[in-house]
């Protein structure tokens, strides 16, 4: 009787195992959800550009951004715009943009358009000090588990994480967390980004290795010179600042 007991545990465990999946490659479907009017909340009533901007422009903005990963690395770039196309002045993103994270190294490497400035962030991914709850939720089929941080000293970011896929990346320059980061929202800036398609391939190497360029610095300097050049632009320019740093 034991021996039967141990056998049955035995196939159980197997069983359990079996249904468990454990992912290293693959393309992930983000869909971006963005509210164009949050940079200019608290601007009066009185000022005739934002009037016009908000009676002419939808207030959200949807695009689609792909992520292709491997064990080793991550690239993540823009797919498909809002199909209505209509972007307040400074919001529309950058088919140039893509950000490529050495996961086995530690090290990102951000191209970024701002405004007429190409930017080449190459520097250490950052270590951001996640704080895991035990809130769960399902994107795209995986329950995810919530993880929060902060940024900027008050931006706060919430996270939800798969350890299913096992590769620690995510969405923009995100990543730190046992898994893959599936849901992403920053409250302060009106954004989110959530998974709506995962597919189980092996992504090309040349797909992993684009070619990139703009003005090579690091982080510390890319924050530098963003947080110089907006210095005069007040809470708006406080806004694009942390947008610019996700």
């Amino acid at each position: 009787m034991k021996y039967l007991f141990f056998i049955l545990a035995f196939i159980s465990c197997s069983i359990l195992h079996a249904q468990v999946k454990f992912i290293g490659s693959g393309r992930i479907e983000f869909e971006k959800r963005s509210n164009q009017f949050a940079f200019f909340e608290g601007e009066s009533d009185d000022n005739i550009w934002v009037a016009e901007m908000k009676k002419n422009y939808p207030k959200m903005v949807s695009e689609t951004y792909v992520m292709e990963f491997n064990e080793e690395k991550s690239m993540y770039k823009l797919l498909k715009e809002d199909p209505a196309g209509k972007y307040v002045w400074g919001r529309k993103p950058s088919e140039n943009d893509v950000t490529i994270k050495d996961v086995r190294l530690g090290q990102i490497s951000l191209q970024r358009d701002i405004f007429e400035q190409t930017y080449l962030v190459k520097d250490s991914i950052r270590n951001y000090q996640w704080r895991i709850t035990n809130e769960t939720r399902t994107i795209a089929g995986f329950e995810c588990r919530k993880a929060v941080t902060i940024i900027c000293d008050s931006v706060y970011i919430v996270a939800f994480y798969t350890d299913e896929i096992t590769v620690s990346s995510g969405p923009e320059s995100f990543g730190g967390l046992p898994g893959m980061i599936l849901g992403l929202a920053v409250p302060r800036l009106q954004m989110t980004w959530f998974a709506t398609k995962v597919e189980l391939k092996e992504p090309a190497a040349t797909t992993l290795a684009p070619k990139q360029k703009g003005k090579t610095v690091t982080w510390n300097t890319y924050e530098k010179d963003l947080s110089k050049a907006m210095s005069d632009w007040g809470k708006e320019g406080a806004k694009i600042l942390w947008a610019s740093l996700l």
